[in-house]
């Protein structure tokens, strides 16, 4: 097996991208991969300095098959860096595992996407394969929910193919397949809010349609229960990512062995991630589930 291309994604967080490196060159398929590092421009002139320090440090990496860098003249954003860079990838290579800046791995984070890749790449229900999860209690090594997901994963060309950046398109068919209590995982997670806030022009992330895209195609992600990335990106420094610490896990060191599963979504994971978001809902929006449930 020949490792996938790793895509990594930067902006102007040096330190930040310093250890999210430092983990992945640990990894043990690290010198057999190929690193492509997309490094965005500045938004602000402010930005400028910062950009620039993190650009001299990827001129340093070592420790993989080969790296490159790929540098915009002008800032994208991140949305559209994620969607042009993948897009780009899949394209000249046909599978492509996907970080960004603020991702710290476990060793074994490599070995997980390439078995993942190599085992359900001819199934046309597996959409994706995914390295984070948050911190619940199952029995068994892996899982299937069905959706996307965009901290540390990996895909396909026929996986990205079904990518749509229509807000409103994707809003529409979750309404008509009457989808939209179930995409916000059973009303613990508002991603229906968020699709609406991409639309209106509040936000603009590319996740959040990752997700809806899988979810009217009724595509699965494979996750491991315990999580092999996190997300140190919780400080407020990136684009979407808060201050609360919601998210924060203890890394799986140890390599996961994904056995043979059924190819279809966990309906005890489902109620176990949904408990475990519930706890994070504002009353609020604690409200609005039970409203919605009712509805629904």
């Amino acid at each position: 097996m020949t490792p996938a291309p790793i895509a990594l994604f930067v902006y102007n967080r040096p330190e930040h991208t310093r250890k999210a490196v430092a983990s992945l060159q640990q990894n043990v398929l690290a010198a057999e991969s190929e690193l492509f590092i997309y490094s965005d421009g500045p938004k602000h002139a402010s930005h400028a300095a910062a950009v620039e320090q993190v650009r001299q440090f990827l001129g340093t990496i070592t420790g993989f098959k080969k790296v490159t860098v790929i540098k915009s003249d002008r800032n994208l954003g991140l949305a559209a860096s994620i969607i042009r860079g993948v897009t780009d990838m899949v394209n000249r290579h046909g599978r492509v595992i996907v970080l960004e800046d603020d991702l710290v791995l476990s060793p074994h984070f490599l070995q997980f996407m390439n078995d993942g890749l190599e085992k359900y790449e001819h199934q046309q229900e597996v959409i994706s394969i995914h390295g984070y999860n948050v911190a619940i209690r199952y029995n068994e090594p892996v899982f299937f929910l069905r959706g996307a997901d965009c901290w540390g994963w990996a895909t396909w060309a026929r996986g990205w193919k079904l990518f749509n950046a229509d807000g409103e398109y994707l809003m529409r068919e979750l309404k008509k397949r009457k989808l939209l209590y179930y995409f916000d995982m059973d009303g613990n997670y508002p991603y229906t809010e968020m699709l609406e806030q991409q639309i209106r022009g509040k936000v603009n992330s590319w996740a959040v349609r990752w997700l809806a895209s899988a979810y009217i195609h009724n595509k699965l992600t494979l996750y491991p229960t315990q999580s092999l990335v996190r997300n140190i990106g919780g400080d407020g420094s990136g684009t979407h990512q808060g201050e609360e610490d919601t998210y924060d896990v203890h890394l799986n060191m140890k390599r996961v062995i994904i056995p043979d599963i059924p190819i279809e979504e966990s309906k005890q994971v489902r109620r176990l991630v949904g408990k475990h978001l519930y706890k994070f809902l504002s009353p609020k929006g604690k409200l609005r589930k039970l409203l919605r449930r009712f509805i629904h």
